[in-house]
């Protein structure tokens, strides 16, 4: 089967809020930019199908892909929804060049989150009704009580989670597309606010606004469109237990599942000397340390040390969230997992600027859908075909 590749990206953000751009603006700018940087191709002629990502409840539309064709220059074309985070929408993209029946696929996932007044009701109506919905409160004490577990059981200590904070927010500083860089102190994150026990305000990612649009293309195609095509050579997804009170509250299962799913496809067999970076979802600061251990990076309950000794920081021995990752871009809803992939494509293609790691070759961007699900996706990226 042909090699698939992500040959044009365009993206338009992360910022906090946006009222001079409707979702429609974010996307079409967004997907302007995706084409120019793929040869110039005109989405009507030389693109066989669009992905979406929304979820319609984020977008205030029941059938949100309605309003999508026009920005993408869609109209009366192949259009598959996918009700989640951009990266299961690559994969699908993926899958459908695999078929052999199509060669170039447009991926959008976008975040209008500035537009959403009452977020919290949404996620909480995404709880199970009869056992943890009545429980009401602001459903991020999920994670409150996931940290907790966590460091209890690994031994982590809350000054680790609070340093993730530290580097992705200064990381962040060199990324022109993140919203909330910024230089702090580890004291400065460890005397904020705890709103969830232990979690603090400054571990928790802000909601920012923006979209970016894939352009991937079979082999053929690829090389003809670009000279820098970013091979994708493996994607996992997984979405494990959705009740709160059966899934592994120490353990990301989900993302471990993903990550065996990719790496075998990729063939990666040490993820720590295949792969040269990774963008990991940090929704909160402690999920990249239990995504670092689930991703197979470390060994369990190591991710901490690894972070307090600096190998994870943008020159250490593995960079990991050379963007900022969430906490330092914003959290982009079901961009989220679009927004690692946009880095590794641009860290891949050596167009990081100030961030840029040094003779990267093979990164790996992953992503979760947040609480209170627990679905997952890896993808594998190289610029070695």
């Amino acid at each position: 089967m042909s090699e698939v590749a992500i040959v044009g990206v365009g993206c338009v953000g992360f910022r906090p809020i946006t009222p001079e751009l409707s979702y429609k603006e974010l996307m079409f700018e967004a997907a302007v930019k995706a084409y120019e940087d793929a040869g110039g191709i005109n989405p009507r002629e030389d693109v066989d199908v669009f992905v979406t990502c929304a979820e319609d409840y984020l977008e205030g539309f029941s059938i949100f892909d309605e309003f999508v064709p026009d920005q993408l220059g869609a109209a009366l074309r192949h259009l598959f929804t996918v009700s989640g985070d951009g990266m299961l929408g690559l994969a699908t993209a993926y899958m459908l060049i695999k078929t052999g029946y199509f060669d170039t696929v447009v991926v959008e996932a976008h975040s209008k989150a500035s537009d959403i007044l009452t977020y919290m009701d949404i996620v909480q109506f995404g709880l199970d009704p009869i056992f943890n919905r009545p429980l009401g409160g602001h459903p991020y004490y999920i994670a409150g009580l996931e940290m907790n577990r966590y460091l209890h059981e690994t031994g982590t200590t809350e000054e680790q989670c609070a340093q993730v904070v530290v580097k992705n927010k200064k990381n962040a500083i060199l990324n022109p597309h993140a919203a909330y860089g910024a230089k702090i102190t580890l004291d400065q994150v460890m005397r904020s606010e705890r709103l969830f026990h232990p979690l603090k305000k400054l571990e928790i990612s802000t909601p920012a606004d923006g979209c970016i649009v894939l352009v991937l293309a079979s082999e053929n195609v690829a090389e003809k469109l670009t000279d820098k095509p970013v091979w994708v050579k493996g994607v996992g997804w997984c979405t494990e237990t959705p009740s709160l009170e059966t899934r592994d509250w120490t353990r990301a299962v989900y993302t471990r599942l993903a990550a065996e799913m990719a790496y075998k496809e990729a063939k990666i067999s040490n993820p720590w000397r295949d792969i040269d970076f990774a963008e990991i979802h940090d929704m909160f600061a402690y999920k990249e340390l239990q995504h670092m251990e689930a991703l197979k990076l470390c060994d369990y309950g190591m991710a901490g040390k690894l972070t307090e000794e600096g190998l994870t920081a943008l020159d250490g021995e593995f960079p990991v969230n050379p963007s900022g990752g969430l906490l330092g871009m914003g959290y982009g809803l079901e961009a989220s997992g679009l927004q690692k992939v946009l880095e590794v494509v641009l860290q891949l293609r050596g167009e990081a600027d100030a961030r840029q790691v040094e003779d990267a070759e093979v990164g790996l961007a992953h992503t979760w859908r947040g609480i209170p699900t627990a679905t997952g996706a890896v993808a594998v990226l190289s610029n070695v075909k």
